[in-house]
């Protein structure tokens, strides 16, 4: 689904900053041994029933068990996840977290007038979650019966090839750009407001193609409507396991990726030990096949690892994706 420039910094580097810090001054948020001593929140910034607050609750209800205190789902929906990182950094009380998509951590910076956080100093990152690839979707009757066709197309007669995605600054909006840069194609796009909107013009023929969740293209692709012509993860997923991986073909890169992802975060300057404790209690509730296979229901596969991976792809993510939006002038809806 921006920062600014990390030329200055890096993530890696602002997160030894605050361990440092806690160790030798005393975190904001001393742990003791009776750590949490009292409900933990989880701030979501989505509606209830949405993707992002199903799948943290996925993780908080094994979680509460874990941590013996009850783990609470606070939803604050608004700004594209923004107002959910905002809300929890006004917390700062040693119990008060996040789970969050990408974009408020990599994009909002570039997007967002006037943001009132930086991700990269008053963010801790804590564990990822799960990630989900986009699929390059056509019409089951485009002449394209493939990627290199799909490019093919698209160089005959430069921008007027259309797509369709979910609205300026989205991670479909923002991939499909990146694919036609890596591809050396120019493409139209159509934003909207839904992936239900873009599937169906796709199906209905008003527009050529969409970058979208795989859960929301398989049902057309199942019934003969769509077809897949690629994935946009490094490595076939599991999430669409039947779909080529676009890395290396058609001209693209051998590394070009674009993922969404759910991570779980905390403020900046929480103790090192209790981000410590939270990421080992995630990573062993994301082994649960009684978590991992409601997510890949949902779209999404589990992606255990440490506080210093997230942080290492939310600094990639936040340059490749930089970049893409300079190029294109790219702005929130």
């Amino acid at each position: 689904m921006g920062n600014a420039e990390m030329s200055h910094f890096t993530r890696r580097g602002a997160i030894a900053a605050f361990a440092a810090a806690a160790t030798l001054a005393g975190a904001a948020y001393a742990q003791d041994a009776d750590w949490p001593t009292g409900p933990v929140r989880v701030v979501v910034g989505f509606p209830a029933g949405s993707s992002p607050d199903t799948l943290t609750r996925l993780i908080t209800e094994p979680l509460a068990k874990r941590l013996g205190q009850p783990v609470v789902v606070d939803n604050k929906p608004g700004a594209g996840g923004v107002i959910g990182v905002q809300t929890m950094l006004m917390g700062n009380d040693g119990h008060t977290f996040a789970t969050t998509i990408n974009g408020p951590l990599t994009t909002s910076q570039r997007l967002v007038p006037n943001l009132s956080y930086d991700p990269a100093t008053d963010v801790a990152p804590v564990a990822l979650i799960a990630t989900s690839p986009l699929v390059l979707a056509v019409n089951a009757e485009s002449p394209a019966q493939d990627l290199a066709g799909f490019v093919d197309l698209a160089k005959a007669e430069p921008g007027a090839l259309t797509y369709g995605s979910v609205g300026q600054g989205s991670g479909a909006h923002l991939t499909a750009e990146l694919f036609a840069s890596a591809a050396g194609v120019e493409m139209l796009h159509i934003p909207f407001t839904s992936y239900a909107e873009v599937t169906t013009s796709i199906v209905g023929g008003e527009i050529d193609s969409g970058f979208m969740a795989p859960s929301a293209a398989l049902p057309q692709v199942q019934a003969g409507a769509l077809r897949l012509l690629g994935v946009t993860s490094p490595e076939p997923s599991a999430v669409a396991p039947d779909v080529p991986v676009m890395a290396g073909q058609a001209g693209l890169p051998a590394d070009f990726q674009a993922e969404l992802w759910n991570a779980f975060i905390a403020p900046a300057g929480t103790d090192p030990a209790i981000i410590e404790r939270l990421n080992t209690e995630i990573n062993e509730i994301l082994q649960d096949p009684a978590v991992t296979e409601p997510l890949l229901a949902m779209g999404w596969q589990a992606q255990p690892g440490t506080p210093e991976e997230l942080a290492t792809r939310i600094e990639a993510d936040t340059a490749m994706w930089g970049g893409v939006i300079d190029r294109v002038g790219a702005a929130a809806n």
